[in-house]
C-alpha cells in the first residue's frame, strides 16, 4: 500500500555576524505514489493504469482527468479518490487534495494513509492542530506507522510542543531504527531545547546511517559551534559542502566561524562564494562586510552594507555596521543618517527581544558619539540618556560620555553625578574616577577632588 510521507527537515537555528538564522531545510520531498484500484475499463481505455502512469512522470493535470473519469464510472472507487489527491496536492490544490482524502476516508474509514495524507495537507495550509489529529487518527489505525509519529513530532514541534516532538520522534525509532532522518529530526528539536550534545549524538547516528546526509553534516556543524567546537563545526560545514557544493548557507556557516576564528579572508572567500551561488544572499554580503572591515577595507565593507540595505531595506544590521564605517572615515552625517534608520527599524518591532535592546543599546550610544564629535552635545545627551533607559545596568560608556557632555555644558554636578554611576557599575573604571575629580575641583571641592 502507498502514501506520500513528508520530508521536513526542522529549524535549525543560530545566529551568525549577521543574525542570520539557518533552516536546513523546509522543504517538503513527496515521494507520490498511487493505491491501486481493480481495472475499470471503457472502450478498451484503463483509466487507471493510464493516471498512475501519468502521475509517475509528473502529469498531474493529465492524471487528475483519468481518475475523474475512474471515478464518474464508480463513484465509491476510494482508491481513486486517493490517487486524485495525490496529483492534486502535487499541483498545490491542498484543498483540493483534502476534500479528495476526506471522500476516501469516507468509503474507507480504515484507511491509515488517507488520514497521513489529509494530515500533510493540513499542516501546509497551517493547520497543525487539524494534522496531528489526523496523525494520531492514522496511529490508531496503525500502531507501527513510523511515519505518522514523524510528522506529528514535526506538527508538535512547529507549535513549540518539543517534548511531545521528541517522544513521536523516538518512537518513530524504535519502530523504524535504521531510517536517519528521524535520528535528525530528533537532533533538531534536542539543539532548540539546548541539548547540544544530544544533538550531536542523533545527528552521528543519522550520519552513520546515511554518510551522504550534508544536511545531518550541517546540523552537527551548527550543534558543535555552539558548544565552543568551531573546528569540529569547520570539518562538518566542509563535508556538507564536499556533499552539496551549490548550497550557499553552507558556505555562508562555514564563513561565520571562520571569521570567529580571525580567520577573516578565508571567512570572506567563504562568503564571496555564498554569493556566487545565490547573489540575492542579504546575510552573506553582511557578515562579508564585517570581515572586510576588521581587514581595515572600509570602503569596500560599505559597498557590502549597501548591497545588503539594497536587498532588503529593513536589515537594521547594515545600516548599524554602515554607520560605523562612515563614522571610522569622517561622514558623521551619513552615519548619522544610518544610525536613525537602524534605530527606526528596530524600534518599529512591536516587542523588541531582550537580544535586541543589546543593539539599540549601542545604537544610542554609537549615534551619541557621533553627534558629540559634530558638537551636539545637547543631541547626544538625549541619547546616552535612552541608551542608558534601555539597558542601565550596562550603561558604563553611556553614564561616562553623559557626564562628560553636562560637564562640557557647565552641569557639573550632573557631570559627577553620571561618573559615580559609571564607578558603581565599573568600580576599576580609571577614566571616571579622574573626570569626577576635575568636576568636584571646578565646583571648589578641592578634597573630594
Amino acid at each position: 500500500m502507498a502514501w506520500r510521507f513528508l520530508i521536513l527537515i526542522a529549524l535549525a537555528f543560530t545566529i551568525s555576524l549577521g543574525k542570520e538564522t539557518s533552516s536546513a531545510y523546509a522543504k517538503p520531498i513527496a515521494q507520490p505514489s498511487t493505491q491501486i484500484s481493480p481495472k475499470l475499463a471503457q472502450a478498451g481505455v484503463d483509466y487507471h493504469g493510464r493516471a498512475s502512469e501519468k502521475l509517475n512522470r509528473g502529469d498531474y493535470k493529465g492524471a487528475i482527468a483519468d481518475y475523474t473519469e475512474a471515478i464518474r464510472l464508480k463513484p465509491d472507487d476510494a482508491n481513486a479518490y486517493f490517487n486524485r489527491g495525490i496529483a492534486k496536492s502535487n499541483l498545490g490544490d491542498n484543498k483540493g487534495a483534502i476534500a479528495d482524502y476526506t471522500e476516501a476516508i469516507r468509503l474507507k474509514p480504515d484507511d491509515a494513509n488517507a488520514y497521513l495524507n489529509r494530515g500533510l495537507e493540513k499542516y501546509d495550509l497551517g493547520d497543525k492542530q487539524g494534522a496531528i489529529a489526523d496523525y494520531t487518527k492514522a496511529i490508531r489505525l496503525k500502531p507501527d506507522y513510523a511515519d505518522a509519529y514523524c510528522n506529528r513530532g514535526i506538527a508538535k514541534s512547529n507549535l513549540g510542543d518539543n517534548k511531545g516532538a521528541i517522544a513521536d520522534y523516538t518512537e518513530a525509532i524504535r519502530l523504524k531504527p535504521d531510517d536517519a532522518i528521524f535520528y535528525s529530526f530528533r537532533g533538531n528539536v534536542r539543539s532548540a531545547l539546548e541539548d547540544k550534545r544530544g544533538a550531536i549524538a542523533d545527528y552521528t547516528e543519522a550520519i552513520r546511517l546515511k554518510p551522504d546526509d550534508a544536511n545531518a553534516y550541517f546540523n552537527r556543524g551548527i550543534a558543535k559551534s555552539n558548544l565552543g567546537d568551531q573546528k569540529g563545526a569547520i570539518a562538518d560545514y566542509t563535508e556538507a559542502i564536499r556533499l552539496k557544493p551549490d548550497d550557499a548557507i553552507f558556505y555562508s556557516f562555514r564563513g561565520n566561524v571562520r571569521s570567529a576564528l580571525e580567520d577573516k579572508r578565508g571567512a570572506i572567500a567563504d562568503y564571496t562564494k555564498a554569493i556566487r551561488l545565490k547573489p540575492d544572499y542579504t546575510y552573506a554580503f553582511n557578515n562579508r562586510g564585517y570581515a572586510k572591515s576588521a581587514l581595515g577595507d572600509k570602503q569596500g565593507a560599505i559597498a557590502d552594507y549597501t548591497e545588503a540595505i539594497r536587498l532588503n531595506s529593513n536589515n537594521a544590521d547594515a545600516y548599524y555596521h554602515r554607520g560605523d564605517m562612515r563614522s571610522d572615515l569622517g561622514d558623521k552625517k551619513g552615519a548619522i543618517a544610518d544610525y536613525t534608520e537602524a534605530i527606526r527599524l528596530t524600534e518599529a518591532i512591536r516587542i523588541v527581544p531582550k537580544s535586541e535592546l543589546f543593539a539599540l543599546h549601542f545604537l544610542y550610544v554609537s549615534r551619541a558619539d557621533v553627534k558629540s564629535a559634530l558638537g551636539d552635545k545637547r543631541g547626544a545627551i538625549a541619547d546616552y540618556t535612552e541608551a542608558i533607559r534601555l539597558k542601565p545596568d550596562f550603561a558604563v560608556v553611556a553614564y561616562y560620555h553623559r557626564g562628560d557632555m553636562r560637564s562640557a555644558l557647565g552641569d557639573k554636578q550632573g557631570a559627577i553625578a553620571d561618573y559615580t554611576e559609571a564607578i558603581r557599575l565599573n568600580p576599576n573604571f580609571a577614566n571616571s574616577y579622574f573626570n569626577r575629580g576635575v568636576a568636584k575641583s571646578d565646583l571648589g571641592d578641592k578634597k573630594g577632588a
